[in-house]
């Protein structure tokens, strides 16, 4: 068998020290299970629904006060942690939506910068963060690849191709997924169509209401979804089974039939 992931979803707000102990609480629940991984939602360290306000001065480093809990408490639980934040572009006056890829030891692997900004349904993500480019984030794990992508992302298939390109059989999924009318199954729906026409492990994991679906979860390679959070605060997990990823691949070989590439613009 494989790793053991959790999903751990909570309502994030502007109160950052009430969301930074949503996810000390999370990690250390989803630990307890066993998890090996825990993925917590998109914007776990600063959460603001409104698209007009300006929260420049709440934006932080990697290595702010977020990104040093998440390093501390991945080594004192023994798990690697994949969480959203908004970090400070010094480049721009913008955010960077960028998701912190945390090893078990506490020490940063990597970060994902969010490609595709939520300009849709009313929302004008880009009017106050700066698109990260198009690179295929991947991380390694109890014998399986993972790769990063964050909410938005979900929608464009491309996307996922290009993580499974660089090699990745599972994709982890952050996401601050807005409710409304036909989200939630477009959110599950998604989910399982990145997995079935891929062939692997999607794990995802959403805030919670009353703005989020909730709903974080774990879909097979089959489209199975064998680990759900439904809709309160709280931690889902699953073992994921590489060998699972082999047998559908045998069956399903739609990868190999490809006869298209994907390459960014």
């Amino acid at each position: 068998m494989g790793p053991h992931v959790a999903v751990a979803q909570f309502g994030g707000s502007t109160d950052k020290a009430a969301n930074r102990a949503a996810v000390r609480e999370l990690v250390a629940q989803a630990a307890a299970t066993g998890a090996e991984l825990v993925v917590l939602p998109e914007y776990s360290m600063y959460a603001v629904q409104d698209p007009k306000v300006d929260y420049r001065d709440q934006l932080e480093p990697v290595d702010g006060e977020f990104g040093s809990l998440v390093s501390a408490l991945a080594k004192e639980h023994s798990v690697a942690i994949v969480a959203g934040m908004t970090v400070v572009d010094e480049q721009s006056d913008k955010g960077i939506n960028t998701l912190l890829v945390v090893g078990a030891d506490g020490e940063l692997i990597d970060t994902y910068e969010k490609v595709h900004l939520y300009d849709a349904f009313g929302f004008r993500e880009s009017d106050r963060l700066r698109a990260g480019d198009p690179r295929a984030v991947t991380f390694e794990l109890g014998g399986m690849t993972f790769g990063t992508m964050t909410c938005y992302d979900l929608r464009f298939p491309e996307m996922a191709r290009l993580l499974v390109d660089a090699g990745a059989d599972a994709l982890i999924v952050p996401a601050a997924w807005v409710v409304g009318s036909a989200k939630e199954d477009h959110w599950t729906t998604l989910l399982r169509a990145r997995a079935i026409e891929n062939t692997v492990y999607v794990v995802a994991s959403g805030q919670t209401g009353p703005q989020c679906t909730g709903l974080s979860m774990v879909v097979d390679p089959m489209g199975v979804v064998v680990a759900n959070a439904g809709e309160a605060k709280g931690v889902a997990s699953a073992v994921l089974d590489p060998e699972r990823v082999a047998s559908v691949r045998k069956r399903n070989p739609s990868l190999a039939n490809r006869r298209f590439t994907v390459a960014p613009k």
